[in-house]
């Protein structure tokens, strides 16, 4: 057996937690692989003397490549075992800084499609932090989050999985407060906590499971392996008074352990482009696509320019492949160079360097020593040439970090020798020291130092940097420079107006509904309906670029409404129930009602009066403009989202008439998203009444009266329809609409709540079978309204389905708002018909009574209106401006 094989296995009888085990009474309890995971070493910090080194994890302790990644890796496999592949493709993986940055990365690479972030401790000029969190035990507490793209934490929704890797899982106390920073801002249902070892107390496991249900969330954990450390009374100050002790004994770093320190010597890597250098910023599948095929054409590069500037290999010149690396000269240092080494160090492994005649003898041992939060580039690089070399090198890996840990030469201690250096990447918390522990005296033929080009700075080639003190223990030092990934710029996002609410605009408390529009009270918008009706079917302007003359109804219509919310009451007391505790079941426990201004508006506010009256939820509202050929309001969107989380946004309407507002907040959701818009927005549109069969969430599939429709904004917190007019609205505005005080006097909003809100009580117990029934019932949209439009569009020879308004609510609007040519109304029927057949006979539009309608009725508008055309006959009415009853003529919806 060889001296090498003797001393490796004897340093494996010796556990390298038993210095501090003998001295401080520090105990890992749990047996298993756990004494083979961590050994234990000391350092100097307020809060915890002790610290776990892990033997896999690749920061402290020299480990095969292979090892650390397949740690992690592993890890990874069981988490995807556990989410399905289907959410594990869904899932964002979270690793923390400065350890766990590459444990972190292969989890994520083990998940195989799950993208990964990694906090950082380095600020990165224009680039503004999304979040971040404190680490509480750590030297170094406070974590940045700094994500390229701003809805990466976001995830896609509550649906989405977080999964937070560190070393070890001690306290808790970082996950709850990364989960309690990123809850507040992202709620999502599931957490996965991933670990190589989990050394958490019975309080701190029981506080992790009140913290799930205390956020409503799942939470998981996933380790390797688990145990508790064992803390005698009074370890903290017998440790630091052990650490001072040692200290005061022992050298700051390791002496050089070689006669003459080495060159060094820069090997081109040839990095992807594109690649970000780790996950400080982010990293995608498609990241780790195109660097797994660069892997084995950058280990090659190493493995040239190891051969080539070995001692005795190459030429003088240490031409290596690339023929024009830069030589970099080693650092002249004052200190003593002589071969003596300090006591222990030809234990590590020095006296393995055996020389003849210049050459040294394989295998070769070559550490890849990456540097703090750089560990998945420099841990790639090590596993692609370990897999090349083979049996020709033995190669290990390690980092550097910014940790102060005591090194004792003893083989029951994990941490044998320390090198000191200066930080050399201008750190925002000022300079320091650094420092790279078991390097020395390891016996290492070569170490190839990897930094990002940040650290690329004159500090690490200084004659006590990084570099030179490596040069004092190696016989080959090559520096690979990794660049450092640069965010693409991002503009800004423009300050987002806030909702506007009543009493400043509309009639409405405050409470009620937030209106996400422009205020345009004071712009001249109204023109004649027939101007209007001329303009929209010749193509000359859009309906939404102008409104119609609000004018008050006739006593007598009024009157009729009065009648119609009477009646009424109790059946859209029932709708709003029964579609209100639909969307609690199926949507969530606290959905975000977002109206569909302005019909939709009344049936929001009454739906989240409704969530109050029977569970006591304040469900948030807010009403969005959408337009028929334009879509809908994005900034309100982008408010949304910046607001609450999109997945939560339920969108509400009055009714449906053929369903093309459906399709068209289906299609501008897609638009929306597709244009680089915050994604989880769900187009499902929840109706008080759904006669065309075009939705799933609907109180009622019958088509009646809803007395909101038979008004104008008297009935709608006095809010206009929205406009939409690029004069008006520039890219980052909401949309517009008008807030009609002078109409206060016949403004009848919020009797028409009261009224409705009156008859909850009433109606509570057929909501609760009605919900019960359509829960279980097959709620498919049938389109049948759709198919009945354009038999209707093609029989009257009309040939366009936007002039055809299908049901009470849409027949309602035509005759007051657009020019009517006729109305069709099912036969026999009746009151719920009384009001169309009032404002038929001001305008004088016939009423044709026809079998097979889906609907109540059916508003046809003149197909081919010019400006005197207004009755069935395309003859002017009477004056050319229809009157009711001697009022004042009755307009707009």
């Amino acid at each position: 057996m060889s001296e090498r094989a003797t001393r490796e296995e004897t340093v494996n009888v010796v556990w390298s937690g038993n210095w501090v085990a003998e001295r401080l009474g520090v105990a890992l309890e749990g047996g298993g692989e756990l004494g083979d995971l961590l050994g234990l070493a000391l350092r100097r910090n307020p809060k915890r003397a002790h610290l776990l080194v892990s033997n896999v994890l690749g920061k402290h302790v020299p480990q095969l490549p292979s090892v650390v990644h397949g740690a992690g890796y592993e890890l990874g496999e069981r988490v995807r075992a556990l989410l399905g592949p289907q959410e594990a493709r869904r899932a964002v993986v979270l690793g923390y800084a400065e350890t766990a940055t590459g444990l972190g990365h292969a989890v994520a690479d083990g998940l195989r499609d799950a993208p990964y972030l990694h906090s950082t401790r380095r600020p990165v000029a224009g680039v503004a932090p999304a979040g971040g969190f404190e680490e509480s035990h750590s030297h170094a507490t406070s974590h940045l989050l700094l994500p390229e793209d701003r809805d990466l934490l976001a995830g896609g929704g509550r649906a989405s999985t977080l999964v937070l890797v560190d070393d070890e899982f001690s306290t808790g106390n970082t996950v709850l407060n990364t989960v309690r920073a990123l809850h507040a801002l992202h709620p999502r249902e599931r957490y996965v906590i991933v670990a190589l070892v989990d050394m958490r107390s019975p309080a701190d496991r029981d506080r992790l499971t009140a913290f799930a249900a205390e956020i409503g969330a799942r939470v998981d954990l996933v380790t390797r392996a688990a145990g508790t450390v064992a803390l005698p009374d009074g370890v903290l100050e017998r440790g630091q008074a052990l650490v001072a002790e040692q200290e005061a004994r022992a050298p700051a770093s390791a002496p050089p352990s070689v006669p003459v320190p080495a060159r060094v010597t820069r090997v081109a890597l040839d990095w992807p482009a594109g690649v970000p250098d780790g996950g400080r910023h982010g990293f995608t599948p498609d990241h780790r696509t195109v660097l797994e095929a660069a892997l084995p054409a950058m280990a090659e590069r190493i493995a040239t320019a190891l051969d080539a500037d070995a001692p005795g290999g190459g030429d003088d010149h240490g031409q290596g492949a690339d023929g024009d690396r830069d030589r970099i000269p080693a650092a002249e240092h004052d200190r003593d160079r002589s071969p003596a080494r300090s006591q222990g160090q030809d234990r590590v492994g020095d006296q393995d360097r055996v020389r003849d005649q210049g050459r040294v003898r394989a295998p070769r041992r070559v550490l890849v020593l990456g540097f703090e939060e750089l560990m998945y580039a420099p841990l790639r690089l090590g596993t692609a040439l370990e897999e090349l070399l083979g049996a020709r090198a033995e190669v290990r890996y390690s980092t550097t970090t910014r940790s102060p840990v005591l090194a004792v030469d003893d083989p029951g201690y994990a941490i044998r020798t320390r090198l000191v250096f200066p930080a050399h990447d201008d750190p925002a918390d000022g300079p320091g020291d650094r420092y790279a522990y078991n390097v020395a005296g390891a016996g290492f033929d070569a170490v190839v130092a990897v930094v990002d080009s940040t650290a690329d700075t004159p500090a690490l080639h200084a004659p006590d940097g990084l570099l030179a003190r490596l040069a004092e223990h190696t016989g080959q030092v090559l520096l690979a420079v990794v660049p450092s990934y640069t965010p693409t710029p991002v503009q800004e996002p423009p300050v987002l107006p806030e909702p506007l609410r009543g009493p400043d605009f509309s009639s409405y408390a405050p409470d009620e509904v937030g209106w996400l529009l422009q205020d345009l009270s004071d712009t001249e918008l109204e023109a004649p309906t027939e101007e209007r009706e001329e303009a929209i079917q010749s193509g000359g302007a859009h309906y939404a670029e102008s409104l119609p003359v609000e004018y008050q109804p006739s006593p007598a219509y009024q009157a009729l409404f009065t009648a119609a919310l009477e009646t009424s009451a109790a059946r859209i007391a029932r709708a709003v129930g029964t579609v209100t505790e639909t969307v609690l079941a199926e949507r969530g426990p606290r959905p975000v009602l977002v109206s569909l201004a302005r019909a939709g508006t009344p049936v929001g506010v009454l739906m989240r009066r409704w969530a109050r009256h029977r569970h006591g939820l304040d469900l948030p509202h807010y009403a969005i403009s959408i337009v028929r050929g334009r879509g809908i309001d994005a900034t309100a969107l982008r408010w949304l989202a910046a607001h609450h989380d999109p997945a939560d946004v339920v969108f509400v309407d009055g009714w449906t008439g053929k369903g093309a507002i459906t399709r068209e907040l289906a299609a501008a959701i897609e638009a929306f998203e597709a244009s680089g818009g915050p994604a989880g927005f769900d187009p499902e549109i929840a109706v008080l009444a759904d006669p065309g069969g075009c939705v799933r969430t609907y109180g009622t599939r019958e088509d009646f009266l809803i007395p909101s429709a038979c008004l104008n904004s008297t009935v709608s917190g006095l809010i206009s329809r929205t406009v939409l007019r690029a004069d008006l609205v520039g890219p980052d505005d909401f949309h517009g609409g008008k807030f009609y005080r002078e109409l206060a006097a016949s403004d009848v909003s919020n009797h028409f709540l009261d009224t409705v809100a009156a008859r909850f009580d009433d109606v509570a117990a057929e909501v609760d079978d009605a919900t019960k029934e359509l829960l279980a019932a097959d709620r498919a949209p049938t389109w049948e309204g759709w198919a009945a439009v354009e038999r209707i569009s093609e029989e009257y020879g009309i040939h366009d389905v936007n002039l055809v308004k299908p049901g009470v609510g849409e027949t309602t609007r035509v005759l007051l708002r657009r020019v009517p040519w006729k109305i069709l109304a099912r036969r026999g029927a009746g009151p719920d018909l009384e009001h169309i057949r009032l404002l038929a006979k001001q305008r004088g539009v016939p009423v044709e009574e026809v079998d097979d309608l889906p609907y109540s009725c059916v508003g046809l508008i003149h197909p081919r209106f010019t400006r005197g055309a207004t009755g069935a006959d395309g003859r002017a009415v009477a004056g050319g401006s229809p009157v009711a009853d001697g009022g004042e003529a009755v307009r707009e919806a």
